[in-house]
């Protein structure tokens, strides 16, 4: 039998008697990361690489939780669990499991190019490798750090200069961080929507460096500051009474799905930056060459065109039905905090 197989409930381990990323409530729950898409409420025990302590105590509240470094091995009923980095978002990782001999590795979610935010991703030779595919299309290509920070800058300058906030919508855990990471700070202030800074505050205490930032709420928050403003927010205070209070201003919108055209426009925003938490198909290509692995499994998203690629390419192939998308529509789900979007 499979060292990993797909149950109602999630990836399930059956040697070990464990899940990976379950959707469903079950007793024993190792956690890729913590966007609520992968990290859910009512498991008995969680187990999760350490940096991920402070986002899922943070978004999950009071949880029996176990946390491992990268590298660390524990056994569990003789199975072999160690967690490495996915580069995604802090504290992301990998999950490998070793049983009589048998490697396999589940990916979670993965970035391959490094933001300084996170633990850079590591290829973990296996014989089975389980990897996403959110972006396996050969369309989606990322541009490099430095030219994406050199369009946001230019975007975020313009509009100070001309007097207007720059209100930049992205996921508030993950994406909100490498913003505030890779902007040039010199630029104006940084203010953020409350569902930005507790988050803000976990990378800080984990060693990440970050400019200062505000709330809007915060009382030095004032209407001349917000004109040469940086202001991120999640993609839900979008049309909200929250927004009001930038007067004119210019909003973007951050996002992998910006390659595609018309999306900018379907989201109503004035600007459209390419940039993802996510492999590219570049970058599905070497992370999967990295491992070595002859089987591969693949999990939520372009399935069947990477499937395809990689038989093509003469690996044994096949997908795994899984529950798991896009965390911008799973945190969508997530309470404001009272006050923010102007409703309690």
């Amino acid at each position: 039998m499979d060292l990993i197989v797909a149950r109602p409930e999630g990836l399930y381990c059956a040697a070990g008697d464990f899940y990976i990323d379950p959707w469903r409530p079950v007793g024993d729950a190792v956690i890729t990361h913590a966007h609520s898409d992968h990290a859910r409420i009512g498991h008995g025990h969680y187990l999760a690489h350490t940096d991920s302590e402070g986002t899922l105590r943070t978004r999950l509240g009071e949880i029996t939780l176990q946390t491992l470094p990268y590298g660390e091995t524990l056994e569990r009923n003789g199975v072999k669990i160690s967690l490495h980095p996915a580069g995604h978002v802090l504290g992301s990782a990998q999950v490998r499991v070793e049983h009589r001999g048998e490697v396999w590795v589940a990916s979670g979610d993965y970035k391959t190019e490094a933001d300084g935010t996170c633990a850079p991703f590591e290829p973990v030779p296996c014989d089975t490798f389980i990897t996403e595919s959110t972006f396996g299309l050969p369309i989606y290509r990322w541009p490099t750090q430095q030219a994406l920070f050199a369009e946001i800058n230019a975007w975020w300058q313009r509009n100070a200069d001309e007097g207007r906030a720059s209100v930049l919508f992205c996921y508030a855990f993950g994406k909100a961080q490498r913003i505030l990471h890779g902007v040039d700070a010199g630029i104006g202030p940084r203010v953020v929507h409350g569902a930005v800074e507790p988050l803000n505050a976990v990378y800080r205490a984990a060693g990440v460096a970050l400019p200062p930032t505000q709330r809007v709420t915060d009382p030095g928050v004032t209407p001349a500051m917000l004109k040469r403003a940086l202001v991120l927010a999640p993609p839900s205070a979008q049309g909200t009474p929250w927004m009001r209070r930038f007067g004119n201003y210019s909003d973007a919108f951050a996002s992998g799905w910006m390659q595609l055209r018309g999306t900018r426009r379907r989201r109503g925003v004035d600007r459209g930056f390419v940039m993802s938490d996510h492999a590219d198909w570049p970058g599905l290509q070497s992370a999967i060459a990295g491992t070595g692995a002859g089987r591969i499994m693949v999990t939520h998203g372009s399935v069947a065109v990477l499937v395809r690629w990689l038989s093509e390419m003469g690996l044994q192939a096949e997908g795994f039905k899984t529950e798991y998308g896009d965390e911008d529509v799973a945190d969508q789900a997530a309470p404001e905090p009272v006050g923010e979007t102007g409703t309690a």
